[in-house]
């Protein structure tokens, strides 16, 4: 993948971050911290842990080091999550957007929260984390549909539409 590849990668991934957010909006607070059991208890947790994943890569993009992931309990409520995953959103497509070819080859050496230091090439990590963010938003779909509330496809293909529909007015 080159550079363009990631600018847009992470264009879908805000994207699809604001719609789930969309589609969550209307949650009173006690369906939106509701436990569902799921792997994140609830709505909020899974989209708290989303937040949380890009901002600890991010950090260490950035050659940071987090002592932790926030915890759900830091996001009282709905607003708290999508003030914070939409400025997030906008750090990513930012730092993407400065990467050069270079960088993107480069390894990055990291320490994890659980498994070490480890070291990986950059374009590696950015294709992981925006499919973490794909896997953990169709569970928040599949949540959505547990309680009973409309949700919205957050296909890459539905991405590419749009774009094209876009560009073509």
């Amino acid at each position: 993948m080159q550079k363009e590849d990631f600018v847009t990668l992470y264009d879908f991934n805000t994207w699809a971050n604001q719609r789930t957010l969309d589609s969550c909006a209307a949650l009173s607070p006690e369906r939106f911290t509701k436990d569902l059991g799921s792997s994140f208890r609830s709505v909020r947790d899974t989209l708290a842990h989303i937040y949380g994943a890009e901002w600890i890569w991010l950090e260490r993009w950035r050659d940071r080091t987090a002592a932790g992931l926030p915890s759900a309990a830091d996001f009282p409520d709905f607003e708290s999550v999508r003030s914070r995953l939409t400025a997030k959103d906008r750090d990513l497509v930012d730092y993407v957007a400065s990467l050069t070819e270079d960088e993107l080859k480069g390894i990055r050496e990291f320490k994890t929260l659980t498994a070490g230091t480890l070291s990986q090439p950059l374009w590696q990590c950015l294709q992981h984390l925006a499919n973490h963010g794909t896997y953990h938003r169709g569970q928040i779909a599949t949540m959505l549909r547990q309680l009973g509330t409309k949700t919205v496809s957050t296909d890459l293909v539905v991405f590419y539409r749009e774009r094209a529909q876009r560009a073509a007015s």
